[in-house]
């Protein structure tokens, strides 16, 4: 059997291309290196609104990090902090991972992608956590990175991959799962927050609010992807 092909959705936003800003999709290379040594073959799936048609033909569906979801997706109107809502990705992903799901599909939601998936579990989101926690210890500014400690349910799929209790993760974000629907919570930063989820009916569906990506962890890094690129093989 060849390598599984995993999905990768992407950004569209202005980047440096040739004379100058053009519109562009585009996604930060560690996501295509890591899944890559875990044994993927990486195809990079930019919004489209059209329908998810795509992930029939591939093995596994990666949710990546980016911009606020749209707070009218969980019936909230935006507040002050919340960033100008990406409409075609929002779309387009919650598309895709419904029908990743419906046809049980491995998923995989990083950062933005967790909250993605508690909204299409009909969960709500914290637009702004430094407003419920008076810190800005998850993101002490824009694209940088805070390391902090995760408690995880040994009992969950995600702990039976870390096989810790206790990791450090690395956070850069404002907004949080709040309510995470039908999804069940199974990892937690120390002041409460809500780290992971997953979809206990599912095959392979977890969500992480840190960035896996970009962290040298054998337990919640390098593990969690080698484990769900296997769960793409079956």
């Amino acid at each position: 059997m060849g390598r599984p092909v995993i999905g990768l959705s992407c950004y569209h936003e202005p980047a440096s291309w040739g004379s100058g800003m053009k519109s562009a999709a585009v996604i930060q290379w560690a996501y295509v290196e890591k899944l890559q040594q875990a044994g993927a073959a990486v195809v990079v799936l930019p919004p489209d609104t059209d329908g998810p048609e795509a992930i029939g033909r591939l093995d596994g569906l990666v949710l990546a990090g980016g911009a606020d979801v749209d707070p009218s997706l969980y019936g909230q109107t935006p507040s002050e902090h919340t960033e100008t809502p990406r409409v075609d990705r929002d779309i387009s992903e919650l598309a895709l991972y419904r029908s990743a799901r419906q046809l049980d599909k491995p998923v995989l939601g990083i950062c933005r992608g967790l909250q993605l998936m508690a909204v299409a579990h009909n969960g709500t989101l914290h637009q702004h956590l430094p407003d419920l926690l008076d810190t800005n210890a998850h993101r002490e500014a824009t694209g940088a990175f805070t390391e902090h400690a995760v408690r995880i349910d040994l009992a969950s799929r995600l702990g039976q991959i870390a096989k810790v209790a206790e990791a450090i993760a690395n956070s850069s974000h404002h907004q949080g799962v709040d309510s995470p629907g039908t999804l069940t919570p199974v990892a937690w930063a120390l002041d409460g927050v809500i780290e992971a989820c997953e979809d206990r009916s599912a095959n392979f569906a977890i969500g992480v609010q840190w960035h896996p990506e970009l962290l040298d962890n054998a337990n919640i890094s390098t593990a969690l992807f080698a484990a769900f690129v296997r769960s793409a093989m079956n």
